[in-house]
């Protein structure tokens, strides 16, 4: 049974919806701060407190996890276990932080800034 599986669909398919949500974290890792619209926020934040979690705990195992969620890209994974992930030893979750901004001009879709807290 599904229950409590509901998942933030974004009107695509999944391969394209994997796709998205795995560029979103690689540029929030890589910039620490993306606009992007609201919903693409809400779907792609409990990626990232997921993937700084695992940077926390720091062994290979979680290395090569945070490699498979990112596509490979070894670049992000050392920025979020070296440089991210030290940030936020102490603190026990809620990494990540979803400013609104106000609507868009051409399609009125809500814009948020998603960021890491400092």
């Amino acid at each position: 049974m599904r229950h409590q599986k509901a998942r933030h669909k974004l009107s695509r398919d999944a391969a394209h919806r994997k796709a998205l949500l795995q560029n979103l974290a690689k540029e929030v890792i890589e910039h620490e701060r993306i606009k992007t619209s609201e919903a693409k926020a809400k779907a792609v934040k409990p990626e990232i407190e997921k993937l700084i979690t695992l940077a926390k705990r720091g062994d290979l195992h979680a290395r090569r996890q945070a490699l498979s969620a990112l596509g490979q890209d070894k670049f992000a994974v050392h920025k979020l276990f070296e440089v991210i992930a030290p940030r936020f030893e102490e603190r026990p979750g809620g990494y990540s932080r979803i400013v609104k901004l106000g609507p868009r001009p051409s399609d009125s879709t809500e814009m948020v800034l998603l960021e890491l807290v400092a």
